[in-house]
């Protein structure tokens, strides 16, 4: 762990060069064409409003001619399972050999250290090769009519197969990998995909989408577009669209399913994590874990630990092992490899903090470290005796801030972790098994993660919650299955097959 910096020191030093670490062909991809034209939103650095490049604004009639070719091509151009498989593996190999590119791409233009874009890329070559693998989710399975009454002399099959055009809406936290977690299994699937990145960080996707179609993905099966008035509505409303994949919050999401009318929309919406100490747990190796868990990519992740539920015999032992964890972290200078934390996306997210944090100090709170900001900056901050009706244990904060609270029944403890809208993920401490399934039957989330936080997750896993977490899951293999339909193929094979010839006998 590194020392607290002042806030002042989160400067860029000078004879800066992230002016070219973002060349692109082009500020949007559509109707097999790089677009230059129009290229006129700003993306910039948030530590220090930077601009890091350009990208188009598009209008409603660039999303129409964009589903158009994709469906086009969906129905005239084939495309095998093999050479889909093929340019996944591909893609997977040129992003390993550019990998310092693209990890420059999100540090610069997302509140990612260099540090943390560099673990991004690796996971977005796992989410590739795991694209590539799950080929093997569209064979299907047998249909056991020799165990019906309805079989006759039936047999038959399913398989998987497109469900068409895919709407892929990611957000700015992980501007790379999230990416790939809807176009790898759309495009393994056999289908076409509209990608809409974050229009504060389209840089990494679109340098995605890039190497895709330098992996061998046809021009005719993806499109990119970032921003422009009409255009997400265009997206979501397309009859020709079959399916919205959505990473981002609640109240976007109700907007999508409303305007999407009855097509499928699977949805990753955020969540308000909660962690459990038991008595018997090991405080230290506990608070290393919070602190790790609450505050990289400064909070702005969905699995971020939020709330801490800690056993009354052990709190006040874990708050000092997490106060003093809190206060070593350095917060700087993205590019700077001693940098623990960087910048909130924007100003406006640190000042929304906070405003959370003040709000919190009023009703009675008290700030143990951090609950400072300047700029986009937000001091990473530990929070005791919150009101639960605070905003900072309501709802998801995407910050640096956890808040320590006390328990004496572990009933109590499951109950307050449930109590919220969101059921994204969970962690238990306690070095008794029994009670760690116990616990993590009682908790209404996605996924519990013993003797960790919430903060785990793996690129295979099946990943999504209960409640306003989400609806669906992604994780590779599961994103196939949700990006394709089952499609039965059965053979009526004839009285004849059905009924066998009367055995011959050789004669005596």
């Amino acid at each position: 762990m590194l020392r607290t910096t002042n806030l002042d020191d989160a400067r860029p030093e000078t004879g800066d060069s992230r002016s070219d670490v973002a060349t692109l062909p082009g500020g949007a991809f559509f109707e097999g064409l790089w677009q230059t034209g129009g290229m006129t939103l700003e993306v910039r650095d948030p530590q220090d409003g930077f601009v890091v490049g350009k990208v188009c604004t598009s209008v409603a009639g660039d999303v129409k001619r964009a589903i158009g070719y994709i469906h086009h091509h969906l129905k005239f151009a084939d495309w095998p399972l093999r050479a889909r498989r093929e340019a996944l593996e591909k893609a997977a190999q040129l992003l390993g050999e550019q990998s310092d590119r693209f990890a420059a791409i999100i540090a610069a233009e997302s509140s990612k250290t260099i540090t943390e874009a560099e673990r991004e890329v690796r996971r977005c070559r796992e989410t590739l090769r795991l694209s590539a693998a799950a080929a093997d989710e569209l064979a299907g399975e047998t249909l056991a009519f020799d165990d019906s009454l309805a079989a006759g002399s039936k047999i038959g099959w399913y398989s998987r197969k497109p469900v068409g055009i895919v709407a892929a809406i990611t957000p700015f936290n992980d501007p790379l990998n999230l990416v790939a977690h809807k176009l790898g299994p759309a495009l393994i699937g056999g289908n076409g995909v509209v990608l809409k990145p974050s229009g504060r960080t389209p840089l990494s996707g679109l340098a995605l989408v890039q190497l895709l179609l330098e992996a061998g993905v046809p021009t005719g099966r993806i499109a990119a577009i970032v921003t422009g008035e009409g255009v997400s509505e265009a997206l979501v409303t397309d009859q020709r669209v079959d399916l919205v994949s959505f990473t981002g919050g609640p109240a976007t999401a109700d907007r999508i399913a409303a305007a999407a009318g009855a097509k499928k929309v699977v949805s990753e919406l955020g969540g308000n994590n909660a962690t459990i100490v038991c008595a018997d747990a090991d405080p230290e190796a506990a608070a290393s874990a919070i602190v790790a868990g609450a505050f990289g990519v400064a909070g702005q992740n969905c699995l971020s630990v939020q709330r801490v539920y800690v056993h009354i015999s052990v709190y006040d032992l874990l708050l000092e092992h997490v106060v003093r964890g809190t206060k070593a972290l350095k917060t700087g200078p993205k590019l700077d490899r001693t940098t623990d934390i960087g910048p909130l996306i924007s100003e406006a997210e640190a000042r929304r903090v906070e405003e959370w944090v003040e709000e919190a100090k009023a009703a009675g709170s008290t700030v143990h470290a951090g609950g400072k900001r300047q700029g986009a900056y937000y001091l990473p901050t530990v929070l005791t005796d919150v009101p639960s009706k605070c905003r900072v244990i309501r709802d998801e904060v995407f910050g640096p801030l956890v808040s320590i609270l006390p328990f004496i029944e572990v009933q109590d403890a499951i109950y307050a972790a449930n109590n919220t809208e969101y059921g994204l993920q969970a962690g238990v401490f306690t070095q008794s098994i029994d009670q760690a399934l116990a616990i993590a039957d009682s908790l209404h989330v996605g996924a519990v993660v013993i003797n960790e936080t919430s903060d785990v997750r793996i690129d295979s896993m099946p990943f999504g919650g209960f409640k306003k977490s989400g609806v669906g899951r992604e994780g590779v293999r599961h994103a196939v299955r949700e990006m394709t339909e089952p499609k039965n193929t059965i053979i009526n094979l004839g009285q004849a097959a059905a009924t066998p010839a009367p055995r011959q006998t050789e004669n005596p």
